[in-house]
């Protein structure tokens, strides 16, 4: 029942995310490309310089709690039950999305967003294995 459910809505979902990635919140064309390069420093300066907690936990949370789903791709395809196979796939769409982000000016190229969007779906798939151990009768 859950993978059928999924695999109704993780291309709409998919469709979402990358709206939002590149046209969403507000976004508009950069002047120039940016590109934030330092793993973790360029999150720890963002939260130095940002006012509002909840604006800190929306960012940072949300890029990996939007992930989540992804961890899920195993239920719909099989390779992607192996956590290397699926990490090496994802990593290499992130980076793409990133790198497109980059190059129409319409996001920041972001080593941090790589990096938390990543754990999101090491989280996703953490819960994928919990859900089919714990309700293996919903899953199928």
């Amino acid at each position: 029942m859950l993978k059928k459910v999924y695999k109704i809505v993780i291309i709409p979902y998919t469709l979402f995310l990358l709206y939002l990635m590149f046209l969403g919140m507000g976004r508009s064309q950069y002047e120039d490309h940016m590109i934030r390069i330092k793993p973790v420093i360029s999150t720890v300066e963002f939260i130095r310089n940002t006012i509002l907690w909840k604006y800190i936990v929306f960012v940072i949370l949300g890029n990996i709690i939007m992930f989540i789903p992804f961890g899920f791709l195993g239920w719909i395809l099989p390779g992607f039950k192996d956590l290397k196979t699926l990490l090496i796939a994802f990593v290499s769409s992130i980076v793409t999305v990133e790198a497109l982000q980059y190059f129409t000016r319409m996001g920041i190229l972001e080593v941090d967003d790589i990096l938390l969007n990543t754990l999101g779906v090491y989280v996703g798939w953490l819960l994928s294995r919990w859900i089919e151990k714990k309700f293996s009768d919903l899953v199928l």
